[in-house]
């Protein structure tokens, strides 16, 4: 009998869903489905900070501290947030992710992201980036005590901040304020 082949290994190039390798959040290597994605050539990527593919700094910025809090090495962590191609279009995008090292989690990671079909809302860019946030976790179907231990607030907080969102958008519960978040009819 022959020994068995050894385990194929894959490049980051193989795979076939929009993956990015990255330093810091700098992003190192790029397959070609995730420059696609954004309409950029792999290379134009390779050495770039992901603020490049946000619609504004403080978005940048409040990822980072959701994932950092969230992210400790060798976890995996998945959130929906609103990405930027190239062309300046918005896109709804859900990112998965894996820190590589447990002291330092956004020194080695790698992300796959999903492009979603949730529209982009005019009304969206209303909201404060602690509302964005809530909202956007909501929708994930997590619970306030989830939300607030993700974000270092109190469940208090987290029912406060969703009732308020309500009486804003004008709904009068938790599904109907998810389906006006995400662009589909309330069930």
């Amino acid at each position: 009998m022959s020994a068995p082949d050894p385990p194929r290994r894959f490049s980051l190039e193989a795979m076939p869903v929009p993956m990015v390798f990255a330093t810091h959040r700098i992003i190192r290597e790029v397959n070609p489905a995730f420059a696609a994605l954004f309409g950029y050539e792999a290379e134009e990527l390779a050495g770039q900070s992901f603020n490049i593919l946000y619609p504004r700094l403080a978005d940048f910025v409040m990822v980072g501290d959701l994932w950092r809090a969230n992210f400790s090495g060798g976890r995996s962590y998945t959130d929906e947030r609103i990405m930027r191609r190239r062309d300046g279009s918005e896109f709804w995008c859900h990112v998965r992710g894996r820190s590589m090292i447990e002291a330092d989690p956004f020194s080695e990671a790698i992300y796959c992201f999903d492009a979603m079909t949730r529209p982009v809302l005019e009304a969206h860019y209303a909201l404060t980036d602690r509302q964005r946030q809530i909202l956007s976790l909501i929708s994930q179907g997590k619970t306030s005590a989830v939300i607030a231990g993700e974000l270092g607030l109190s469940r208090r907080s987290i029912d406060t901040h969703r009732l308020r969102l309500m009486r804003m958008l004008g709904v009068s519960n938790t599904a109907e304020m998810v389906a006006w978040f995400t662009g589909h009819p309330a069930p």
